[in-house]
């Protein structure tokens, strides 16, 4: 199993999250987040629940951290390609910002419910 791990801009959230239903993956994680990378702003993506505070302005003049939307699902190994694949098909624009998706490990995963394990858990 591996866990998929998102970072994408809050406006393509949705799309993201209809894209990944399509293909049959109804569970994820999703929560807002800031941070920063090479990039220096955004335009027209300003609808956000972040504090203006926590935005700020870095000393070039553009913003110290920046709204982003982090998600994440476990998947069977088999399944990581096409989800990364739909990930990036809903999110890529070519510009600085379109995000990062990282692919984890996971050892185990327990249904609390049922104390089902393993890939049982996640299905």
């Amino acid at each position: 199993m591996k866990e998929i791990i998102a970072i994408i801009r809050p406006k393509k959230m949705g799309k993201t999250k209809d894209a990944l239903e399509q293909l049959g993956f109804l569970s994820l994680t999703a929560m807002p987040a800031i941070g920063r990378g090479k990039q220096r702003g955004i335009a027209n993506e300003i609808s956000c629940d972040i504090p203006p505070e926590l935005l700020g302005q870095g000393k070039s003049g553009g913003m110290k951290y920046i709204p982003k939307r982090l998600f994440s699902l476990v998947v069977r190994d088999a399944d990581v390609g096409p989800v990364v694949q739909a990930i990036i098909k809903v999110n890529q624009t070519a510009q600085i910002g379109d995000g990062k998706i990282f692919v984890c490990p996971v050892d185990d995963a327990v249904r609390v419910r049922t104390d089902e394990t393993g890939e049982k858990a996640i299905l």
